[in-house]
């Protein structure tokens, strides 16, 4: 490295650390215990018939006969956020990402979350999605419930009584988005248990073969498809390039005997990447959008395990790193508030925080293992200072912002106290078995008194680009958490928690 490149490499490692300064000032956190909690929120997230181990003992049984109308079963599965739908696209990409935390991240390091406590939550969230692919040959299950009759209401999953009509993709009326996802999310999970149930595990990947091969020979956007059913509420904005290419590459990791051999999945890589957005620039990842996370992904399998023809995505996946660093690179910048939080979105813009978190994490980790650091023009940044920045936006959830305030429900003393979220703002079952009405509840979403039943681990949609934050349930994009909030927020807690158990 030349004396120009080594000070920049120098001089943007600082500013990373400069930007996490604030937090090293702030008590420590205990990281165990916030990973317990945002696995716990997944309990308070279940559809269906509860387990005898239910922690969150303020739910109950609830959408029993999901399905049932369409002579299918499609009991279980997660509630997105506050509401009680069952959206097959943020419930997929909600199980892709709890799959890659626990892969990566939730193991014999991390002190007090037992491993199966993260595997319990991804396999509900897989046992309904291997239903939902399942259930029905040459269809997927995307949806149940009609989200507008749904969001007239106020209810808690236990009384509701609007629709439950299923909503699916097939041939004639494709979805390559959601099918995409699907197919990478059961890829993923069938990791997950690999050693620890080879039977599920088989099942897992054999139905994300059948979904991947179906969401790519019927080509569409289920947007399109079910039109009003899904468009207001989670349009595939991105398109479906970005989950066939997502798709294949977990099917890569899945499927074959080694990740360095050149199977089918990495043939479809090679042969379709450049087409599906593979080498196209962009700074995000959500529920909508895997681009970034794909080109992480495979660069995973670039420098761990050598593959060839894969040295592209690592130069874009330095590219979208560079951008996060503040100093670093010559293109677009990530954006940052006063208090260090980075800032994409007003609506909900923790979701955004999380998932680029775990990916920093997870480059870091990448780099790291193969004695690399990300290439950012003339310099290049260290994996250690990915970690410091990412602690940066951990401890900003928890507590370190001008605020004071912990963004995630339940941990330490100052927190949001009017979630946006039925059950959480209504007197539960146990305390009131009597049915609260569509129209009765809407008392408990204007109501200016805490929350009801408190809901441990929830992450809400943060504060706004100043840091400010309004504790109402009536705000929605800053109050209202989400599945696909946590899911990449269980695995940098479990990195953090792990890191500190071992020092």
């Amino acid at each position: 490295m030349s004396p120009r490149a080594y000070n920049l490499f120098v001089s943007i490692a600082v500013a990373a650390l400069f930007l996490i300064a604030g937090a090293r000032h702030a008590a420590a956190f205990n990281y165990a215990d916030a990973l317990d909690k945002a696995v716990l929120f997944f309990e308070a997230q279940r559809s269906g018939k509860l387990p005898p181990g239910q922690r969150v003992g303020w739910r109950a049984d609830s959408a029993l006969s999901d399905g049932s109308a369409s002579n299918v079963d499609l009991v279980g599965g997660y509630y997105d956020a506050g509401d009680n739908v069952k959206f097959g696209l943020p419930m997929a990409f909600t199980v892709t990402m709890l799959s890659w935390s626990v892969l990566e991240f939730v193991g014999d390091a991390t002190p007090s979350t037992s491993r199966g406590e993260a595997e319990a939550a991804v396999r509900w969230g897989a046992d309904y999605l291997l239903k939902a692919a399942t259930a029905t040959p040459g269809a997927l299950w995307v949806q149940v419930a009609d989200a507008g009759r749904d969001h007239a209401c106020w209810e808690r999953p236990e009384d509701m009584d609007t629709p439950r009509a299923a909503y699916k993709v097939t041939p004639q009326s494709p979805g390559s988005d959601v099918a995409g996802e699907t197919a990478a999310a059961l890829a993923a999970a069938s990791l997950v248990f690999r050693g620890r149930d080879p039977a599920y595990s088989s099942r897992l990947l054999a139905a994300a073969r059948q979904v991947f091969d179906f969401a790519d020979r019927y080509r569409g956007s289920y947007s399109d498809s079910l039109g009003s059913v899904v468009s207001g509420f989670y349009r595939s904005y991105s398109g479906y390039n970005d989950e066939l290419l997502w798709a294949a590459a977990w099917l890569h990791l899945a499927s074959s005997p080694s990740p360095s051999s050149n199977g089918v999945y990495m043939s479809y890589i090679h042969t379709n990447g450049p087409n599906l957005g593979g080498e196209q620039d962009d700074y995000t990842v959500s529920w909508d959008d895997k681009r970034v996370a794909t080109k992480v992904l495979l660069s995973k399998v670039f420098l761990q395990y050598k593959v060839d023809g894969l040295s592209t995505y690592k130069s874009h996946a330095d590219h979208y790193i560079c951008s996060l660093v503040p100093g670093a690179g010559s293109g677009s910048q990530a954006q940052y508030t006063p208090g260090g939080l980075l800032f994409k979105d007003g609506d909900s813009n923790m979701q955004y925080v999380t998932s680029t978190t775990f990916l920093l994490l997870a480059y870091a980790k990448y780099l790291g293992a193969a004695g690399g650091a990300a290439s950012c023009g003339s310099g290049a940044v260290a994996p250690a200072a990915l970690v410091s920045l990412a602690k940066r936006q951990v401890d900003y959830i928890l507590g370190a912002n001008p605020a004071g305030m912990s963004y995630m429900v339940g941990f330490r003393g100052r927190y949001p106290q009017r979630v946006h979220h039925r059950g959480a703002s209504m007197p539960s079952v146990r305390d009131h078995p009597g049915r609260i009405g569509c129209d009765d509840g809407f008392q408990y979403l204007h109501s200016s008194e805490p929350d009801r039943n408190v809901l441990v681990g929830a992450v809400v949609g943060g504060p706004d680009s100043s840091d400010a934050y309004s504790d109402s349930r009536d705000n929605y994009a800053q109050a209202e958490p989400s599945t696909y909030t946590n899911a990449p927020l269980v695995g940098a807690l479990a990195f953090f928690a792990g890191a500190r158990s071992n020092k």
